[in-house]
């Protein structure tokens, strides 16, 4: 897949891809306008809905209704520096719930390839390109 990374104005970037179009921009209290999430937290976010999305897959090829089911994710950063050091991720399930599915959505959740590409990164190469 091929983004193109735009400017639109003040903090915000934007990173266009097919028909789409996602915005981030920076904190008001950073500069910027606040008038979308940060870069860093649309990583996070794509964490969550990966997840999300293979929960979801888990219930469909079961017939298990999704209502009341929610993801929630949390990150711990190390103070000094500021990297994440870990991230929870927490699958809520309604009282209904067959308790015998409940070990098989974690699973499901931890097949996720967002953080797969987390524990086996890509190489990264960043390079300056004149254009004509």
């Amino acid at each position: 897949m091929d983004l193109t990374i735009t400017f639109p104005g003040g903090l915000r970037v934007n990173a266009d891809f097919g028909a789409y179009t996602v915005a981030t921009d920076q904190p008001a209290h950073s500069g910027g306008e606040g008038s979308a999430p940060t870069p860093f937290a649309m990583f996070l976010a794509a964490l969550g809905t990966c997840a999300g999305v293979y929960v979801l897959g888990f219930c469909r090829q079961r017939n298990i209704p999704t209502e009341g089911i929610t993801l929630t994710q949390h990150t711990e950063a190390d103070p000094a520096t500021g990297m994440v050091v870990r991230i929870d991720m927490d699958i809520h399930v309604p009282p209904g719930f067959p308790s015998r599915y409940h070990g098989a959505l974690v699973r499901a959740a931890e097949q996720c390839t967002v953080k797969k590409h987390m524990e086996h990164p890509p190489a990264f190469v960043v390079s300056t390109v004149v254009d004509a």
